[in-house]
């Protein structure tokens, strides 16, 4: 390779990546890992910590080498999965226990008797997020109250989302967070730049043991020499929904962005003005960059990709992800099986956490496939109501960018145009989380001086105009909200 690069570390739910960019957004290479999901009882979903840095390492020393060294690489970007929670020992470097994952439900009677007690609406005040397990706060205070000796370790404690746990072994003890992810916590208020005392106060979480907070482009601090060779710099943070936004060139105030992994999250940007929603949705900071910080309206589902997963490796009734779309287009319509995608309770705009998944309207003229496409149209019909939602806090869409990769499904693709009745855009590279940590730390090298500058990265993209007649639709959500209506 001639030129130098960028080298992004993607900490996904369940892969850990490395991927090298030219400085003009040319995917050069990558390296992808598997997570070991680690499910100890309902409701309860863990990850290794150490796991987490020894494979993203190796993919990291995989894309040094392929670019020829450390003095190839002109910068770093980490994007991550968000709200997951690693707690670790200062001193030792350790984790003291397994990193509670954002998908994570055991704190929901905590969040439950806080919002009984009159809480969520100051803290939605603060913050823009709801009381939900989902958030990392709740979970800081579990690992406190639950892991033996976890609060006996007073300022050797550490606790951060998974980008922090990264540049902390990246760097050898740099110990910060960018301000997307600490806009995850429930412990930063949306405006502010430091942590919120009486949030942490509610929680029992130390302040001691959060990392200080940066913004999302800037040389943070340098890799240690020895794991790569030569130090590195680190220049782009990003919570990954945010970094998927800015993948997708969302940089004007309206435009809005679908990511499909593990979960699916919208994200609509909101431009300087802090968003107060009334219908359930979640404000959250879009990015900081240059001393100037946005925000984002978030819409976020708990389960997508990991549907098509659970159909395949729980249910057998998919050999391959892949074989989903062929088994949608198979058949006309799911014969009138309807699936509530609620394995793992359901979001946005719900925030059920109880709710539990299920399939309905099962008669004998209903195959795999139908099933299979039911599972397929309960995306679109979450995204219709999300949508509504949207619109009635004065963020409605026009046009929907969809990335990650279940949107490479191309009927997926279309269904959830048809049941938006708007037209879907998606880019010819779905990877758009990593992408836009690398425009992030391209602006932190200083190679772009702001995001309009960074433009020319953004990947070329593919167009879905709705095709369905409105009567189809209709019927399709009578159904649906009579089986959602049962958990409602």
């Amino acid at each position: 390779m001639d030129e130098r690069c960028i080298l992004v570390l993607d900490e996904g739910t369940t892969s850990t990546r490395a991927i090298l960019y030219s400085l003009d957004g040319a995917v050069l290479a990558s390296a992808q890992e598997e997570l070991v999901q680690h499910y100890p009882a309902p409701g309860m979903v863990e990850h290794d910590a150490s796991e987490i840095w020894e494979r993203t390492l190796r993919c990291a020393r995989a894309m040094v080498e392929r670019a020829g060294g450390a003095d190839r690489i002109a910068g770093i970007g980490v994007t991550n999965q968000r709200e997951t929670v690693v707690a670790w020992d200062r001193q030792t470097g350790q984790p003291i226990s397994r990193a509670l994952v954002w998908q994570d439900r055991r704190t929901e009677e905590r969040c439950r008797a806080l919002r009984q007690a009159g809480h969520e609406a100051a803290v939605q005040e603060a913050t823009g997020l709801l009381l939900d397990p989902y958030f990392s706060a709740s979970k800081m205070e579990w690992l406190l109250r639950n892991v033996p000796d976890a609060a006996a370790l007073g300022d050797r404690l550490a606790f951060g989302t998974v980008e922090s746990w990264l540049v902390w072994n990246l760097t050898g003890g740099l110990h910060i967070t960018d301000v997307t992810n600490a806009s995850r916590t429930m412990l930063m208020a949306l405006t502010g730049t430091t942590w919120d005392a009486g949030l942490c106060a509610m929680f029992g979480v130390p302040q001691s043991a959060l990392p200080e907070i940066v913004p999302n482009g800037g040389r943070f601090g340098e890799t240690v020499p020895e794991l790569f060779g030569s130090a590195i710099p680190i220049t782009g943070l990003a919570g990954d929904q945010q970094a998927a936004t800015i993948g997708q060139g969302c940089f004007a105030k309206g435009e809005a962005k679908a990511t499909l992994g593990t979960g699916a999250f919208i994200l609509s940007n909101m431009g300087q003005q802090p968003p107060r929603s009334t219908h359930r949705l979640l404000g959250t900071v879009l990015c900081e960059v240059n001393g100037e910080r946005s925000f984002a309206l978030e819409g976020s589902v708990f389960v997508a990709g990991s549907l098509v997963k659970w159909l395949r490796d729980s249910i057998g009734l998919l050999d391959s992800a892949g074989d989903s779309e062929a088994l949608a287009r198979s058949v006309e319509d799911s014969a009138g099986v309807v699936v509530v995608p609620a394995l793992s309770g359901l979001g946005a705009p719900y925030w059920l956490a109880d709710a539990r998944g299920s399939i309905t309207g099962l008669s004998f003229a209903a195959t795999r496939a139908h099933i299979v496409r039911a599972a397929l149209e309960s995306i679109g019909h979450v995204f219709h109501d999300l949508g509504a939602a949207f619109a009635a806090d004065g963020a409605g869409w026009s046009l929907l960018r969809l990335d990650g990769g279940m949107s490479a499904n191309n009927w997926l693709a279309q269904d959830i145009a048809n049941m938006l009745d708007i037209r879907c855009e998606r880019p010819a590279d779905v990877e758009t989380t990593a992408r836009g940590a690398a425009i992030l730390a391209a602006i932190g090298l200083g190679h772009f001086q702001d995001l309009a500058q960074a433009r020319g990265m953004i990947a070329p993209r593919d167009v879905f105009e709705p095709d369905m007649l409105a009567p189809a639709r209709e019927g399709r959500l009578d159904r649906w909200r009579s089986a959602v209506g049962r958990h409602l």
